[in-house]
Order: structure tokens, then C-alpha cells, then sequence
């Protein structure tokens, strides 16, 4: 996103009052047509190439909107391809050995990920006959989703026109229709992202929302920040979180660890470690006898 100019934003530099009309409860089509011109006239020439766009296979966007829920793009674009490249479809991936699967996500992070999108093979396969639903109800009720990736995954397969919110583009909404103000509530934005939603090609519409609040955190102080819903990510290094993936990567590496050969192998404390077995065991990770602790090579879908 390199030299991009002031004056792709609207009355330069981030002056956006004319949009907060719309906020009324009324349709303004001038200020509606004029918003989305702003959006598509910096996607025609900054539009970000990604390998899972202008595509419609509904497994593979399913994928990386799984992804796409808390990893950055850049890293996403290295490993989305050699995932595709083993798990090309969703039968592929329902049959698949976990523990495969989850070498494969390594590096991704948020592994919990991993172990949602392989539960979500095994049902689409065994209850929709490997059919990924365009119900956002359906898709919703399934392990690690919710209703806003729902949305987003039969928006891009199936180019649905539906409201939904993620973090790029609640800061294109925070910047036009709410630059004054603080601590908005997603249920004050949604109402415009349904408003000015382009029903005839919802797919695009939605990418380039993406890749305009991408430019707008580049430029401007992130918009996000005035957002209810922003908190400031805790730390990695030292993190319950970074414990959990150390236990994992050895895990993956070894096969199978003894709790003595496992506390040993890594730098941290032996309560954080034993806690974090624990904890990988409860959510299905892994398999703890006596112990032996190994990573799980299959699970059932719950």
C-alpha cells in the first residue's frame, strides 16, 4: 500500500461531516452514491491481490476466513496455499488426521483455529453432504464461527448481500460517519453498512471496503480505536498463549512427550506448562495418559 495519495480521502484530509447525514434513518442516494465512489475509485488501483479472492469455491473461502479471523494478511498469503495444496476440498480435510492438519497451521497462531475449521470439515461432510451451507444460521452454528464470519463466507462464495462487521471495515464507518465521536457500538454502524451495501455485487463491494480501512489505519491514527468493541492486544512473549503454542510446536515436532521430558524441553515454568496441558486436553488438542502426553492424530467432530 505504497504511495497512495491524500486525495483518494474524501475533502482532504479526513473532513467526512457531509456522510454523517446518513446516520438519520434516511436513504440519501446522493450521499450513498458518493460514499461508494470514494471506495471503488481507490480499489480500482490499490486493490490488494489475495489468492483466495475471485474465486467462488465456498471451501476455500471458508478457509480463509477461518484465517482471516485474527492473523494478518501478509503471513495468511504464504500459508494458504500449501494448506489448499494438501486439504484441496472439504472431504479432504474432514478425512484428514488432526495432527496433520495442525502442522499445517503452524505459524498461523490462534490454534484453537485449527481445531474448529477441521470439526467444521467433519460436520459439513457428514450433515450437508460436503456442501457448505449459504445459510448464515447453518454456518453460524458451527464450531468457531459466529454470525459475523458466517456473513462474510456467504457473502464471498456466494456474493449474498449480507450486513456484517469486521475490523477494516469498522474503521471505513467509524471515519465517514462517525469522526468526532467515541466509543461507538457496532449496533450504530451496522445500520449504515446495511444502507450502503452495494446489493448487485456485494462480493467486491465488501474487498474494498477491506482494502480502503487497510489504507485508512496506514494513514490515519487507526479509526478503530474510537470503536466500543477496541481492545489492545495483550502481549505475546510470556503469555498464557505463547505457553500453549510452545506445548503444541513440541507436540507436533515429537509425537509423543513424558510431562518430565516436555517441562524440560521448554523455558517456562512447570505450573505454566502443566497448566497448559491441561487446558489443550479439555478443548481436544491433545491426550493425556498416565504420563504420556500425545497429540491427538484424529477427533471427532462435537
Amino acid at each position: 500500500m505504497q504511495n497512495i495519495s491524500w486525495k483518494l480521502l474524501p475533502e482532504y484530509p479526513h473532513k467526512f461531516e457531509k456522510f454523517t447525514r446518513l446516520r438519520d434513518n434516511k436513504n440519501d442516494a446522493e450521499l450513498i452514491t458518493d460514499f461508494q465512489r470514494n471506495i471503488y475509485e481507490f480499489y480500482k488501483t490499490h486493490k490488494r491481490p489475495m489468492p483466495w479472492r475471485d474465486i467462488d469455491d465456498p471451501y476455500r473461502v471458508l478457509v480463509s476466513e477461518v484465517m482471516l479471523q485474527q492473523t494478518q494478511v501478509e503471513r495468511i498469503i504464504k500459508m494458504y496455499p500449501p494448506f489448499i495444496d494438501a486439504f484441496p476440498a472439504i472431504d479432504v480435510l474432514a478425512k484428514a488426521p488432526f495432527d496433520k492438519v495442525f502442522a499445517l497451521w503452524q505459524g498461523l497462531g490462534y490454534n484453537r483455529r485449527a481445531l474448529f475449521l477441521h470439526r467444521c470439515s467433519k460436520i459439513i461432510v457428514e450433515r450437508f453432504d460436503s456442501v457448505i451451507p449459504n445459510k448464515p444460521d447453518s454456518l453460524a452454528e458451527l464450531p468457531g464461527l459466529g454470525w459475523a464470519t458466517a456473513c462474510s463466507i456467504c457473502t464471498f462464495a456466494y456474493n449474498m448481500p449480507l450486513a456484517f462487521i469486521e475490523t477494516n471495515i469498522r474503521s471505513v464507518y467509524l471515519s465517514f460517519f462517525f469522526p468526532d465521536e467515541k466509543n461507538v457500538p457496532d449496533k450504530h454502524i451496522l445500520p449504515l453498512v446495511e444502507k450502503t451495501l452495494d446489493y448487485d455485487n456485494p462480493r467486491q463491494w465488501y474487498y474494498a471496503l477491506m482494502d480502503y480501512g487497510v489504507m485508512l489505519k496506514k494513514m490515519l491514527k487507526n479509526p478503530s480505536r474510537r470503536s466500543a468493541h477496541h481492545t489492545k492486544q495483550s502481549p505475546f512473549d510470556g503469555s498464557f498463549r505463547q505457553v500453549r503454542g510452545a506445548v503444541m510446536k513440541q507436540l507436533t515436532e515429537r509425537g509423543s512427550l513424558s510431562k518430565t521430558d516436555l517441562c524440560s524441553s521448554l523455558a517456562f515454568s512447570n505450573d505454566a506448562i502443566l497448566a497448559a496441558v491441561m487446558c489443550l486436553e479439555s478443548e481436544g488438542f491433545i491426550i493425556v495418559n498416565n504420563d504420556c502426553i500425545t497429540l491427538k492424530s484424529d477427533e471427532l467432530a462435537q
